[in-house]
């Protein structure tokens, strides 16, 4: 495996490397590679924080529930629909998301901007279509659901019988005892599981692909016809129709891709290992 990282890295990292200095026409009219690259990566990094931000609540809130709350008849369905949902295609997501999510968002959206334009968030012009970071954002969530909620079950679970019914036995309510029990205990396996989420986020590409109507700019805006792209959306596009060094370009966004992707599991692993030295 390390040889293999290793290798991918030393391909990106050589053919990228002739793209600093490639023509304008090569890079979509950008000053260079920076003006280029800075766009996508915003995307990229919004999308996946709007996923981030859907898909931890619910995760967790799914997780508990079959741990802790629901009968051992319904939890266990519950938890095979669940991790089924990880073996859907991200073809399959981007289709769904293009179809129905994107139009059903339609009024919504539009709701949104009459109402709320105020908010740079909400401030429009409104999509028809849905097809909006907002959208996107929600479909990589629905994708990385299954992976949060399934390694917090299985923390969850391993919980020391112990410490919950010591919790219990001090007169704590099943809530209470999760919040003094459970959670501490689980909080590197948590945060483990945001990351993986998160990474599935960040280098999601068909989905992203298919429901955004993308465009290579930086906006705040969530709901407007004009929606930054992300860096793998915009490869998948972009890379049937690259010739020279317009090829050199597109690879040179994935050696970011590959470093972000990197830099955001370095990180995980040092607040799990934090956590684990504050536990112990």
């Amino acid at each position: 495996m390390v040889l293999a990282l290793a290798g991918v890295a030393v391909f990106l990292t050589a053919e990228g490397l002739p793209a600093i200095g490639a023509p304008a026409d090569d890079m979509g009219g950008a000053s260079s590679l920076v003006a280029y690259i800075w766009p996508l990566l915003f995307g990229t990094l919004l999308s996946a924080v709007i996923a981030l931000l859907i898909a931890a609540p619910l995760s967790l809130g799914v997780a508990l529930v079959i741990s802790h709350y629901a009968p051992r008849r319904l939890s266990k369905p519950v938890g095979y629909l669940i991790d089924l949902l990880a073996a859907v295609p991200s073809v399959v997501y981007g289709l769904w998301g293009l179809a129905f999510l994107g139009p059903f968002l339609g009024d919504l959206y539009a709701w949104l901007a009459k109402y709320l334009g105020f908010i740079p968030l909400f401030e429009g012009p409104a999509s028809d279509t849905g097809r909006t970071i907002l959208t996107a954002g929600v479909v990589l969530a629905i994708m990385a659901l299954p992976i949060i909620t399934a390694i917090c079950r299985e923390v969850f679970t391993q919980t020391p019988s112990l410490h919950q019914e010591a919790a219990l036995a001090l007169g704590a309510t099943r809530w209470e005892m999760i919040r003094m029990a459970v959670l501490p205990y689980a909080r590197s396996g948590i945060i483990s599981a945001l990351m993986l989420g998160l990474g599935r986020a960040l280098g999601e590409t068909m989905a992203v692909a298919m429901v955004l109507s993308a465009n290579r700019i930086i906006t705040f805006d969530l709901i407007s016809t004009l929606s930054p792209s992300t860096i793998a959306a915009n490869i998948a596009n972009g890379f049937p129709e690259a010739t020279g060094l317009g090829v050199n370009v597109l690879i040179a966004s994935g050696l970011v891709l590959f470093v972000i992707t990197f830099a955001v599991n370095f990180a995980a692993r040092a607040i799990v290992a934090r956590s684990d030295r504050k536990v112990s």
